[in-house]
């Protein structure tokens, strides 16, 4: 199985053969399924990918100033028009993450 930062490598490059379409909704649902998936195979997170399930949500909360929206998908929206300009939008912020948490710059 792919390790989570790889699967959203082939979800950015091609979204429609994941998701059917480019939508920062649907990739959060995507992102929960897979989670559960491994969690069902017994697969366990690496460090990077249990900082990313930990840690983005709540960076981004506090990045945006925004605590009572419950997903990093519907933040994401409050400054997007639109699901594509959100699903483009999560790929620059989880760089910016990657980028301040060692653990999940070290497997990117």
């Amino acid at each position: 199985m792919l390790g989570l930062f790889e699967v959203l490598e082939q979800i950015h490059t091609n979204p429609g053969l994941y998701l059917g379409r480019p939508s920062v909704s649907d990739l959060l649902m995507f992102l929960n399924g897979y989670e559960f998936a491994r969690t069902q195979l017994a697969i366990e997170l690496t460090v990077a990918e249990a900082q990313f399930y930990d840690e983005f949500q709540p960076w981004l909360q506090q990045k945006l100033g925004v605590t009572s929206v419950t997903s990093w998908a519907k933040l994401i929206m409050l400054t997007c028009h639109d699901e594509k300009t959100g699903f483009d939008h999560f790929f620059q912020l989880l760089h910016e993450f990657k980028q301040q948490h060692s653990a999940v710059a070290i497997a990117a």
